[in-house]
């Protein structure tokens, strides 16, 4: 059976949206899921965009962490520093809480190829980054 993972952010329109994809597309022992604690109701176009210039094709939908179908995960990880001050206690079961902070791509200023840049290195080190927490989260249980 595939571990959960739940990846926890503000506006659950880029940064979580990225590594739930990410993760349901690289990493078939996991199962992950992404929510926001405020939020913004879409999926930002770059962070798709982002995903799919490296194959990855996400359909998510911004959603609360109370829109989830459980409470309950392996791993339950804040990408913004703002999810892990909101929610410093998950409600639900979690086997390992970590935090992983990473830029927010959504407040990216400039041109579109300057924004766009700056979602793909988002993408980029969590495609780095995410492998390394997974891997630590099931050392972690042998």
């Amino acid at each position: 059976m595939a571990k959960t993972v739940l990846f926890l952010c503000t506006g659950n329109s880029c940064r979580s949206q990225m590594a739930e994809a990410i993760v349901n597309a690289r990493h078939k022992d996991w199962r992950a899921f992404s929510a926001g604690t405020k939020p913004t109701g879409y999926v930002h176009p770059l962070a798709i965009e982002a995903l799919a210039k490296i194959g990855i094709t996400h359909s998510g939908a911004s959603k609360h962490i109370n829109d989830l179908p459980t409470r309950d995960f392996d791993l339950v990880v804040t990408v913004c520093d703002s999810a892990a001050e909101e929610c410093p206690v998950w409600p639900g079961k979690a086997g390992k809480r970590l935090h992983r902070s990473f830029v927010d791509p959504a407040k990216a200023e400039g041109t579109d190829e300057e924004r766009k840049q700056v979602f793909r290195q988002v993408r980029d080190e969590m495609l780095e980054v995410i492998p390394e927490i997974l891997r630590l989260t099931t050392d972690d249980r042998s």
